[in-house]
């Protein structure tokens, strides 16, 4: 079975704790962060990692998690599988 991954994308303004929270609900879920990119710009976070979501089978259950997280603390978080997001990306 080939790997499948997925692309999280966390936008919104920079506060502590963000990667934390994040990651744990990832690792809780029993989903592996494959790479991680971060940065402030002004005062606003971003964040974009590959996971993989090989095991999980329902990725509509993680994104409510990710969103349950985001909305309170005023961040967009979505979660689209890589093939999706390339194609959606294209040039």
């Amino acid at each position: 079975m080939s790997q499948r991954r997925a692309v999280v994308s966390v936008i919104g303004k920079d506060q502590v704790g963000i990667i934390a929270k994040v990651t744990t609900i990832l690792a809780d879920e029993k989903v592996n962060v494959l790479d991680i990119s971060q940065t402030i710009l002004q005062d606003f976070f971003t964040m974009m990692m590959i996971v993989d979501v090989t095991n999980y089978e329902n990725l509509e259950d993680l994104q409510l998690k990710l969103t349950e997280l985001g909305d309170p603390l005023g961040l967009t978080i979505n979660l689209q599988l890589e093939e999706i997001f390339q194609a959606m990306h294209r040039v």
